[in-house]
């Protein structure tokens, strides 16, 4: 028998970026195809979201005075939106400490494959799932009565924002999962970090009713640039009150800025972590 020819890494700077992509396809789809065995890997993007939409819009959308005036349902729909999009950092962090535990990351390191594969493929998966979410939530958002009133172009851009930020959260993910010992873990991390964050911000309610250190909290939060930046382009209401912050006063601005400098912080060091870990 002959032996086992491993194909050598590219060296020209073109090749080696035509490998990396492909490399980043193939995990991509591998990544994917465990949702038609284990559909319910899409609860948390479809019906979770969808079952906040509903609360919020039918309990407690008669007591919720929108700034300026307005539906409270169109104010919610955009936090509703981020929300789900920030929660994408837990998936992600779950399934790469899955795959950790499991030693998939010990025998991708072991294959002729470019290193920084195994990540983007994590990361660009769970972003089409998101995707998928968005849709899901957006039609909920049309039956109980949103709207996007600024056209298709500003509406795009609003999503755009949206899956930029929502990236930024995979590679936070990814630096969890890849710093954690188990999924478990990595599921408790997530929620007790993200979870006050969503609620400590512009996401469900105006944030001039908060005392003022969760105001300022609120303010700067990356996550409610966000929600005001959809709100903006949307056409939605809730950007009658901004007050002096700067990232509310220029939302879409300071979430393409929060998410470009998470993902220069976060990018760094999962690659950091990737090359360092070992089974758990």
């Amino acid at each position: 028998m002959s032996a086992l020819q491993i194909p050598a890494r590219p060296t020209a700077p073109f090749e080696r970026l035509r490998w990396a992509i492909a490399d980043s396809l193939t995990v991509t789809r591998r990544n994917l195809a465990h949702i038609r065995q284990v559909p319910e890997k899409l609860l948390d993007v479809t019906i979770q979201p969808v079952i906040f939409v509903l609360l919020f819009a039918y309990v407690f959308g008669s007591a919720i005075q929108v700034p300026g005036g307005g539906s409270y349902r169109e104010f919610l729909l955009p936090g509703i939106f981020a929300q789900s999009i920030t929660f994408l950092a837990i998936t992600t962090a779950v399934g790469v400490a899955n795959d950790m535990q499991k030693g998939i990351i010990d025998r991708f390191r072991s294959l002729p494959m470019a290193r920084s594969a195994v990540l983007v493929g994590r990361t660009v998966a769970d972003l089409t799932q998101s995707v998928l979410g968005l849709l899901v939530m957006s039609a909920c958002g049309l039956v109980v009565g949103w709207r996007a009133h600024n056209g298709v172009l500003d509406t795009l851009a609003g999503f755009g924002v949206l899956l930029l930020f929502g990236f930024a959260m995979t590679w936070l993910g990814t630096f969890i999962g890849m710093s954690v010992r188990t999924p478990e873990t990595a599921n408790t991390i997530g929620f007790v970090v993200l979870f006050p964050v969503t609620f400590i911000a512009n996401t469900f309610v105006p944030t001039q009713g908060m005392p003022t250190f969760l105001r300022l909290m609120a303010e700067w939060n990356p996550l409610s640039a966000t929600v005001a930046a959809c709100r903006q382009l949307f056409g939605n209401p809730g950007m009658a009150y901004t007050g002096d912050a700067w990232p509310l006063q220029h939302p879409v601005e300071a979430s393409v800025g929060y998410s470009l400098i998470l993902l220069a912080i976060f990018i760094p060091l999962s690659v950091l972590r990737y090359r360092t870990a070992t089974t758990r």
